[in-house]
């Protein structure tokens, strides 16, 4: 594989690691629509169906952490193909799912799973591309990414119109998914981690990496500030399809559009990144990132204590959103520019730390049903806690270098 491709092998590489990269959204948002049928349906509190989100999530995180490490030491390829394989086995799982306890099962095996997609898509480009071509192909990948949030829940809610279609409808459609990425690995996805550039497997090696990743003050303080500022956002993803449609009494496809125009926020966010990243210096823009982050949750949670009319939320959200995509994009560039043979790794952690943060928010936005204030709460304390990150321990490295 070239380093720093151009043209028609940057433009198919983009769509390779796009189509993977989506698997984690798609599998998280396209059933979001569905949540109070899945409620009704499998006689479960809201806050069941929301621990299948958690499951989910923290499928994700373990994932990362166990095939990040393999693929430094196997390479990108195997790992890749093995994993959306049983993805595809898992989705099927969910759809047959006769109860919650079931459900909420299929879902960590289907989070383990779509892990691959999440932390080998970011490890390959690391392998591809380097300098400034990181950051712009970074943020290029991105853009296509916040696609599929924009269009996940618009398809679950699609399918949901469909005739004799269900909430079993969606996850029988992630299982073609599955089985399609697949066909496209195989075909079209060569190895980037050459044999001489590999990590030794053993669990010995693995810890010591991942402790030498800890130990470094820059990635981890990159790590920490996208880890809550990213992960307190899905307290907005667990909570809103019950917000917006029992408490603000939208239909399942309005809701769809709603959580759907937030793809074009995070899109906005990346944009701003790769258009400006040469200009202004990325740390600069992440500082705008995470203080915007921090004012848009104060009012969202202004809005929910005072229950405020549903555009107010709706726009704060969509600022929020904004900084995710900012947060995203300039915390990776910065964190993986030094991490070389280690990037699968330290891909794992970037991506583990907001999935495991969202595991942990996603089931507390429902202990009370009936107002919106535990959503907003979480995600302003999340920014919060997130800002504090940057502005501590960055700032100690940016002085380190000075010296």
């Amino acid at each position: 594989m070239l380093h720093n491709p151009t043209g028609k092998e940057r433009l198919a590489l983009a769509f390779l690691l796009g189509m993977l990269a989506i698997l984690g959204p798609l599998n998280i948002d396209m059933y979001l629509p569905s949540f109070p049928e899945i409620a009704e349906d499998l006689s479960a509190r809201a806050s069941l169906v929301q621990l299948s989100l958690t499951a989910c999530l923290i499928g994700l995180t373990i994932g990362q952490i166990i095939v990040g490490p393999v693929s430094d030491a196997q390479g990108r390829r195997k790992p890749l193909l093995i994993c959306i394989f049983a993805f595809a086995l898992f989705s099927l799982f969910c759809a047959l799912a006769p109860n919650i306890t079931t459900l909420v099962i299929a879902r960590f095996l289907q989070g383990f799973t779509a892990s691959a997609g999440l932390v080998l898509s970011r490890a390959i480009v690391r392998d591809v591309f380097t300098g400034r071509e990181l950051s712009k192909f970074f943020s290029l990948l991105m853009v296509i990414t916040a696609v599929a949030p924009m269009v996940a829940p618009m398809t679950g809610g699609a399918i949901l119109l469909l005739p004799f279609a269900s909430w079993h409808t969606i996850f029988l459609f992630l299982t073609f998914i599955g089985f399609l990425l697949v066909l496209i690995i195989a075909l079209k996805l060569k190895e980037t981690l050459p044999p001489e550039k590999r990590i030794p497997s053993s669990i010995g090696n693995s810890v010591r990496t991942m402790g030498g990743l800890l130990k470094d003050r820059s990635f981890i303080g990159y790590a920490l500030t996208v880890g809550f500022i990213h992960g307190g956002s899905f307290a907005y993803v667990s909570g809103t399809p019950f917000v917006y449609q029992d408490i603000y009494g939208v239909s399942p496809q309005v809701f769809s559009i709603l959580f759907g125009i937030n793809g074009l926020a995070i899109i906005t966010g990346s944009f701003i990144i790769g258009r400006f990243g040469g200009i202004i210096h990325e740390k600069s823009l992440l500082r705008i990132g995470v203080i915007t982050a921090m004012l848009a949750t104060a009012v969202l949670l202004v809005m929910t204590m005072i229950h405020g009319p549903l555009a107010a939320l709706v726009i704060s959200i969509f600022i929020y959103m904004i900084t995710i995509g900012m947060t995203l994009t300039s915390t990776f560039t910065l964190a993986m520019e030094k991490q070389g043979h280690r990037a699968g790794s330290a891909s794992a952690l970037l991506g583990m730390l907001p999935l495991l943060l969202g595991s942990i928010v996603s089931p507390l936005v429902g202990m009370n049903e009936s107002t919106a204030v535990p959503m907003g709460a979480i995600m302003f304390s999340t920014a919060v806690l997130g800002s504090i990150a940057f502005f501590t321990l960055t700032k100690q490295t940016e002085k380190a270098k000075k010296e």
